[in-house]
């Protein structure tokens, strides 16, 4: 079943059960991946990659926007995009700890035999690939950068 199905149907269960706040999420989730959907050189249907990058891109949002609210005070907004974030995480795959990047990237390096910074992009274009979904990007950068430098 593709994302959007699942969606529309979590969005019906939670009109019935009258969530407002998980409603507000399910809409924010819908509305991105048909406004990705539409976007100029996309492909009929979005991959579940496409999918994934949609779900990532909705959490980012939130988090900055979180931070700012939380930085001027302003708990009501804060809380809002924080319960958005709880609605749109389930339905991304299962994130990996920073040990296990760690793990995972080191094996990366010896595989792609990186020995210094020069190699960062080479290993930062294979990682961010082969990890897309699993790791936040931040995360990876920092922990190449460790390894490397």
């Amino acid at each position: 079943m593709s994302l959007i199905t699942q969606i529309d149907q979590d969005i019906k269960l939670a009109m019935l059960a009258k969530q407002p706040d998980r409603l507000r999420g399910l809409r924010a989730i819908k509305s991105a991946l048909l406004l990705a959907k539409t976007e100029k050189g996309a492909a009929e249907e979005l991959t579940q990659e496409g999918e994934i990058k949609v779900l990532q891109r909705l959490i980012k949002q939130r988090k900055e926007s979180a931070d700012i609210y939380k930085t001027q005070n302003r708990e009501d907004l804060y809380e809002i995009e924080m319960e958005e974030m709880r609605v749109i995480e389930p339905y991304l795959p299962q994130q990996m700890s920073r040990f296990e990047i760690e793990g995972y990237l080191q094996d990366l390096i010896s595989r792609l035999e990186a020995t210094s910074a020069k190699d960062l992009g080479r290993v930062m274009g294979v990682a961010n690939k082969e990890l897309a979904g699993k790791g936040d990007g931040k995360t990876i950068s920092e922990v190449v950068r460790q390894l490397l430098g």
